[in-house]
């Protein structure tokens, strides 16, 4: 793989990754839009996207170590000490594990089906503008909920909608942003809770298909590569968690759902003309 497709792929992933506009769909219609042709066979270019991944996990835990440090020594603490009141962030941080599970097993079961069916530019495009319009209609609810009012149900329910990110186009973070604010929570909560819940779904999906990559060994060339797209997602990812919390902050989520709605159209016209 040329080291400028690695680069461009580890800045798609980095902004897309965060950003609610999915980083699986840009990933794909990016190597549809310029013809790139998959670095070795479709293993190996998932492997490669999964590897992507990384450096974007490791943009939230810059970001958040912070968070991360509170959450972990005060969740691991709550396994020993019973006693009550818990702790508010012991007990978030076992939320965040609950919120995981359904896509983890969801994908475990149905990742053949969905690599054959799912993923094609029409499906892509549609999903871009249906979930967008998802994303606005939650996002005219004036929820105050705050992260501290983050309970099992809540959990739950994100979680559930986590599953539908496993489709390219839905967008991981677009959803539970969509889904946290649909029960009441702010923009600002909305974007944090799905920025932590990106962190046990990026792990394990490193674990699993880059380990893989090593165990079998990387193809000649794509080393260098893989290399330039983690550090490219990481610095890019790092920025587009910063850019989003600034601007939920202070805006809504339309000019995102806007984009998507443009970027769908334009690949459904394009797929209606025979592109590709």
């Amino acid at each position: 793989m040329p080291w400028y497709q690695a680069f461009v792929l580890g800045l798609v992933q980095g902004f897309s990754e965060f950003l609610p506009i999915s980083s699986s769909g840009h990933l794909l219609l990016t190597r549809w839009v310029f013809g790139w042709d998959p670095p070795g066979d479709e293993s190996v270019e998932k492997a490669f996207d999964v590897a992507l991944h990384f450096g974007t996990f490791m943009a939230v835990v810059a970001y958040f170590r912070h968070d991360l440090k509170r959450y972990i020594r005060e969740g691991v603490r709550l396994i020993w000490n019973r006693e009550k009141p818990i702790d508010p962030d012991g007990r978030i941080a076992w939320l965040l594990v609950v919120a995981t599970i359904p896509a983890a097993l969801v994908g475990v079961v149905l990742e053949d089906w969905i690599d054959e069916r799912l993923g094609t530019p029409a499906i892509i495009g549609v999903s871009l503008i249906v979930f967008g319009v998802l994303l606005w209609w939650a996002d005219q609810k004036h929820g105050k909920r705050t992260i501290d009012e983050f309970h099992l149900k809540d959990s739950l329910i994100v979680g559930a909608a986590q599953t539908l990110a496993l489709n390219p186009g839905t967008s991981r973070s677009g959803i539970t942003m969509t889904a946290a604010r649909w029960i009441g929570f702010d923009r600002d909560t909305a974007a944090r809770v799905s920025f932590l819940l990106s962190l046990p779904v990026i792990l394990g999906a490193v674990v699993f298909k880059v380990g893989g990559l090593f165990a079998d060994g990387v193809p000649d060339g794509l080393g260098g590569a893989l290399v330039i797209g983690v550090i490219t997602s990481a610095i890019s990812g790092w920025v587009a968690v910063w850019g989003t919390l600034a601007l939920v902050r202070n805006f809504s989520f339309t000019p995102f759902v806007v984009y998507r709605i443009v970027v769908g159209v334009a690949v459904l016209i394009a797929v209606a003309f025979g592109a590709g």
